[in-house]
C-alpha cells in the first residue's frame, strides 16, 4: 500500500477505483466499500481510499466527540489488506471550499478515476452540496462508473460511526463489536503508573489513549492484550481510578492474566471483549483488591466458557 499525505498534490496515472470518507472505525459498511474497490483489481484498476487526517464533523464544529480510531490505528488496519493507495489529507479550508463538481472533476483528472463507490448518504463538496444523485449524473458526464450501496442495519437502525460512538459511550461493547465487524481496541505505549498493582499483588500495565481517541464507557472489561505476536487474556479498567487518585486523568489499566513481564515503553493492543461493571470508588485498598480479584475470576470464566 502506498501512503500519500496530500490530495491536491497527488497525480496517479494508472486507472483507479475510488472511495472517499472519514472511515471512523472502519465498520462493516466501510469494509464493503474497501472490499469493493480492491475487487476492481481484476478489471485493471488500482484501489484508492481517500480519507482525512482530521474529522470533518469536528472541523465543521458539528460534534466534538473523539473518534473511534486514530490515524495510526486506521493505517495499521488498512495496511496489508490489498489496498493500493491510501491518501490521507487534511480536511482544510481549501477542501471545504471546493465545490462538488470540481472535487469529482479533480478525482477524474488527477487520480484517473474510472470507478467510484459510496454509501447512500454520502455528501461532498462545499457545504455538502454534492450527493449520490449528483454523482450518478456526473458519472455519465465525466466518464466513470458509479455504484452506491445501501446501509447495513442493526436493531432497525443504520450502522454508522455515530451509532457506534453512542453505543461505545453506553458500554454496549457487544453491539459495538458487531457493528464494527471486529473487536474494539486501543493501541498505545505502556507507561509508568502509580505501581499500586505490584504492591497489592495484581500488577497492571497502563496506556494513555490519544486525545482524540474515544474510549469505552468508564468501567471494567474483559480484554485481550496483543504484543510480540502473542495474545494474552486480561481484565481492564477504563477511567480515572477514583479509589486511588483525584487527578481525573483518563487512562486504560490492564492486569494481564498469568503474565508478569516488564512491558514499559512497549506498544500493546488492548481489545475489548465484554463489559463487567462500571468504574467504582472504594473506601479502602482492601476493598479495591477484593473486587479486582473478583474481576479476575469473572474474566477467567469468560475465557473458559
Amino acid at each position: 500500500m502506498e501512503y500519500l499525505h496530500s490530495l491536491f498534490d497527488t497525480k496517479i496515472s494508472e486507472p483507479t477505483a475510488v472511495t472517499v470518507g472519514k472511515f471512523d472505525g472502519i465498520h462493516r459498511g466501510h469494509t464493503l466499500l474497501t472490499t469493493d474497490i480492491i475487487s476492481k483489481k481484476s478489471q485493471g484498476l488500482k484501489s484508492c481510499l481517500i480519507t482525512f487526517t482530521n474529522s470533518p464533523r469536528i472541523a465543521l464544529e458539528l460534534d466534538k466527540t473523539p473518534s473511534l480510531i486514530t490515524n495510526k490505528e486506521r493505517m495499521y488496519m488498512l495496511d496489508n489488506g490489498g489496498l493500493d493507495y491510501l491518501i490521507e489529507c487534511p480536511f482544510d479550508e481549501r477542501l471545504m471550499q471546493t465545490d462538488a463538481k470540481s472535487f469529482i472533476q479533480f478525482l477524474v483528472d488527477n487520480l484517473n478515476m474510472k470507478y467510484m463507490i459510496s454509501g447512500s448518504d454520502f455528501t461532498f463538496g462545499y457545504k455538502g452540496a454534492g450527493n449520490v444523485q449528483l454523482l450518478a449524473d456526473l458519472s455519465s458526464e465525466l466518464g466513470f462508473e458509479y455504484k452506491v450501496i445501501e446501509k447495513i442495519k442493526l436493531n432497525d437502525r443504520d450502522i454508522s460511526s455515530t451509532y457506534i460512538r453512542e453505543e461505545l459511550k453506553n458500554g454496549h461493547i457487544h453491539d459495538v463489536n458487531n457493528m464494527l465487524g471486529y473487536d474494539y481496541f486501543v493501541w498505545g505505549e505502556v507507561v509508568h503508573g502509580a505501581h499500586l498493582g505490584h504492591t497489592i499483588g495484581i500488577p497492571t500495565i497502563n496506556i494513555m489513549p490519544e486525545k482524540m481517541k474515544l474510549v469505552p464507557k468508564f468501567g471494567v472489561y474483559v480484554t485481550t492484550i496483543d504484543f510480540d505476536g502473542r495474545i494474552y487474556h486480561g481484565v481492564t479498567n477504563v477511567g480515572t481510578k477514583p479509589s486511588v487518585t483525584d487527578q481525573n486523568i483518563v487512562g486504560i489499566e490492564t492486569h494481564i492474566l498469568d503474565y508478569n513481564g516488564d512491558l514499559y515503553g512497549r506498544y500493546v493492543k488492548v481489545t475489548f471483549k465484554n463489559f463487567l461493571r462500571p468504574e467504582m470508588k472504594f473506601n479502602s485498598i482492601e476493598e479495591l483488591t477484593a473486587q479486582m480479584n473478583k474481576d479476575k475470576v469473572l474474566a477467567k470464566e469468560y475465557f473458559n466458557n
